[in-house]
């Protein structure tokens, strides 16, 4: 087993490290002047909202090459979800009953192995895995695709893997689980391919729509999937600073920022968040019209209380379909966590994408999940691959164990609470 310490620091998003910045950084005092300097974010506009991503889609299994269909009476058990009527919460296509998400993010192993390092040779465990995610109570599973697993080249899918993820979006079916389906990974800096990283801004974007455009061909036809998540924690350049690396941010071994330009070039961060979601959004929409779609946010609005989200501004419209934010509550500052996620009430479903008591109690995790239940319509938790019954028996780490089983034990008790309101 790897050194559990590196394990410990990989669990938690990339959210994390940018929200609590003296933990993800080592720095003091005065955070924005750092952000802007040091990362150039341009996500810090007080004369204007501040942005970040999100949008909707909707989908079903099939092939690489042609689509399938699951068989069996699991396929009748899951509704496609759907936004109400009023665009304002999540519902159940065919009943109209609302619906909440409790559900795991599935990033990696205890090892820290992500998802596409072992679906090949170990397929029982993730049979076994997400059969045990069900037992928890969750009713969706977030998974995390890789760009490099999943292109070949520019123009070019990796057929392989896309036969895989067929394969796991009809275990989806089977088994009951919605799955969250967050791509353009590239949390293994080593493993992203250097064509990628050479290409230019738009020649990039191009590829990355044709990352979305294989996904979606291969997911559209399936009501398991729940939604298509562009990018996880995107981010902007400062005005004015041109960078020179695409990812940012190591934690843990893993890169889970990622800039989606390196140079404004004159333009304005709204602008090129704008024209790069139209971009993949309109890959996703040639293969699927239905499916949800979103972007899992970092919420700037903790650290800066005038920040808002550069992706669900006026001029983005209704092309993201909900907001998604990662948070983390601090301990003895849970009302200041929900006070940040409140700023996140844009007249869409608002999903709480990530959450773990890494920096706080259990005790007040459940009152930060309590009192946002009234604008919440959902959240998800981390799921590692092993039940709370193995972390009674592990003998190494023994307090990282104890958190993660008392942790896992939480969620189990919590679910028929969420699920049955």
């Amino acid at each position: 087993m790897r050194n559990q310490a590196a394990w410990w620091r990989g669990a938690v998003r990339g959210a994390l490290a940018a929200i609590l910045l003296g933990l993800f950084w080592n720095i003091q005092e005065p955070r924005g002047l750092f952000l802007q300097a040091e990362l150039g974010l341009s996500a810090f506009c007080f004369s204007e909202p501040v942005l970040l991503l999100v949008e909707r889609q909707n989908g079903s299994v099939a092939s690489p090459k042609e689509p399938t269909s699951a068989s069996g009476p699991d396929w009748a058990r899951l509704e496609p979800v759907r936004l109400s009527g009023d665009g304002r919460h999540f519902v159940l296509a065919q009943t109209g009953k609302r619906f909440y998400v409790w559900g795991l993010n599935y990033d990696h192993d205890e090892t820290g192995r992500l998802l596409e390092d072992y679906w090949q040779t170990e397929w029982a465990r993730v049979v076994e895995d997400f059969q045990q995610m069900k037992q928890l109570g969750a009713n969706l599973v977030r998974v995390h695709l890789q760009v490099g697993r999943f292109l070949e080249a520019p123009d070019r899918p990796n057929q392989r893997s896309l036969e895989q993820l067929a394969r796991l979006v009809q275990l989806a079916e089977q088994t009951g689980l919605y799955l969250d389906i967050t791509g353009l990974g590239c949390y293994h800096k080593k493993e992203v391919p250097p064509w990628y990283d050479q290409l230019p801004e738009a020649q990039r974007w191009e590829a990355q729509a044709r990352f979305w455009e294989a996904v979606a061909r291969t997911c559209a036809r399936s009501p398991a999937v729940f939604c298509y998540d562009l990018m996880n924690e995107p981010v902007l350049p400062g005005a004015g600073k041109k960078e020179t690396d695409w990812l940012l941010g190591e934690f843990g071994g893993k890169y889970f920022v990622q800039r989606i330009s390196l140079d404004l070039a004159g333009r304005t961060p709204q602008q090129v968040a704008r024209a790069w979601v139209d971009r993949l959004v309109g890959a996703i929409r040639q293969y699927d019209k239905e499916h949800l779609i979103t972007v899992g946010e970092i919420p700037w609005a903790t650290v800066f209380p005038a920040a808002r989200s550069i992706f669900h501004t006026k001029e983005m419209g209704d092309r993201l379909d909900f907001v998604s934010v990662h948070f983390y509550p601090e301990k003895g500052q849970v009302q200041k966590a929900l006070k940040a996620l409140a700023v996140y009430q844009l007249g869409k479903p608002l999903l709480v994408e990530e959450m773990f008591p890494l920096r706080c109690s259990l005790e007040e995790l459940d009152a930060f999940v309590e009192a946002s239940r009234p604008i919440a319509d959902g959240w998800i938790g981390f799921f590692w691959g092993k039940m709370p019954s193995e972390y009674t028996h592990q003998k190494e780490d023994l307090l990282q164990a104890a958190l993660t089983k008392s942790w896992l034990e939480y969620f189990q008790s919590k679910a028929p609470k969420i699920l049955r309101p």
